[in-house]
């Protein structure tokens, strides 16, 4: 049996926005910085967990069965 070959997609980021349209809750933004925001549906796209690769290094995204999101090296 020949191992599953690995598949990637790009994810298309949406267009940012000022830092005061973010909702209450973000990390801080001061007024003026660009803060991009989006949903963790559209990031997760149907699965429970998806691998982000960063600075050559892989992380995985998962969301718990309470709606809660980790991130693990």
């Amino acid at each position: 049996m020949s191992p599953k070959p690995q598949t990637s997609s790009t994810l298309n980021l949406p267009s940012c926005r000022p830092a005061e349209t973010v909702a209450a809750g973000a990390a801080d933004p001061k007024p003026g910085d660009t803060v991009c925001a989006m949903h963790s549906t559209a990031i997760l796209r149907g699965q429970k967990a998806v691998e982000i690769i960063h600075n050559g290094l892989s992380y995985r995204l998962q969301a718990t069965r309470l709606g809660k999101l980790i991130l693990t090296k």
